[in-house]
C-alpha cells in the first residue's frame, strides 16, 4: 500500500476508526522502510462539530492537519431534504477530500474502513443491489489520479475500539439526522445477532470467505 516518497492523507472524520488509523500510520512512519509524508484532512460538513480534539491530537502526533470547510449538511439535509442521504453524503465528502489532495499534491488517501465494514458492505450489496461487491484494500481513482488505501481492512472493529480505549485516542461525534437508522446499521445489528446465535463463528467465517477467494464456489465457469 505504501511506497517510498508517497504523500498520504488520512481522511480524519473524527470517529474512532480514522483517528486510530492516523495514530497507527504516524507510528509506522518512524520505522517504515519506505519513507512517506503524512497529513490529516477533515471535511467539516457544517453541522457544528467541534474538531479541537482532533487538532490537538494531530499536534501531539506531529501531523499537519487541514480542515476543509463545506456546506454539505445544508445541501443534503436542509435544501435537498434527502430521505436516504448516505450514498450522496459519502460521494460528496469523498469529492471534497479528493479536492484537498489534488490541491495539496498528495497521491494517496487512507481511510479507516475495517474488516467489519467489508462484511457489512458485502451484505448490503447482495441484499439491496443484487451483486457481490465490497471494499478493496487498494483502489485507483482514475479521474483524480489518487490511490485509495485501507490499511485496517483486515482489522476487527473491536480491536480498534480497544486500541482507542488503551491509548486514550480522542473521538469527535458528528451530528447526523439519520444516525443509527441506516441500512449499514441494520446490517451491523444483523451480523451481531447471527454471530451470537452461531456461537461467535459466523463473523469469522464470513470474513474468511471474503479474504480468501480460493474458498469461493460461485458460477464463474457457467456458460
Amino acid at each position: 500500500m505504501i511506497q517510498a516518497g508517497d504523500r498520504i492523507a488520512v481522511g480524519l472524520s473524527g470517529g474512532k476508526d480514522s483517528a486510530a488509523l492516523l495514530g497507527a500510520l504516524a507510528a509506522f512512519r518512524r520505522f517504515s522502510p519506505s519513507p512517506f509524508e503524512l497529513i490529516a484532512v477533515t471535511v467539516d460538513m457544517g453541522a457544528g462539530a467541534d474538531y479541537m480534539p482532533m487538532r490537538e491530537y494531530c499536534e501531539k502526533l506531529g501531523v499537519r492537519y487541514i480542515i476543509e470547510q463545506t456546506q454539505l449538511y445544508e445541501i443534503i439535509f436542509v435544501e435537498r431534504k434527502e430521505k436516504s442521504p448516505c450514498s450522496l453524503c459519502a460521494k460528496m465528502r469523498r469529492g471534497a477530500l479528493n479536492g484537498v489532495l489534488v490541491r495539496e499534491g498528495f497521491n494517496k488517501l487512507a481511510l479507516g474502513h475495517h474488516a467489519d465494514d467489508v462484511a457489512e458492505t458485502l451484505l448490503m450489496s447482495m441484499f439491496y443491489e443484487g451483486r457481490l461487491s465490497t471494499f478493496k484494500p487498494v483502489s485507483a481513482m482514475t479521474r483524480s489520479g489518487i490511490t485509495l488505501i485501507r490499511p485496517f481492512i483486515y482489522t476487527d472493529e473491536r480491536d480498534i475500539s480497544a486500541l482507542c480505549a488503551d491509548e486514550n485516542i480522542p473521538v469527535v461525534h458528528n451530528p447526523c439526522p439519520v444516525n443509527h437508522e441506516t441500512n449499514r446499521e441494520y446490517m451491523k445489528e444483523l451480523l451481531r445477532t447471527v454471530d451470537k446465535d452461531s456461537g461467535y463463528i459466523a463473523d469469522r467465517n464470513l470474513k474468511r470467505a471474503i479474504f480468501n477467494p480460493s474458498r469461493n464456489s460461485l458460477w464463474d465457469d457457467v456458460e
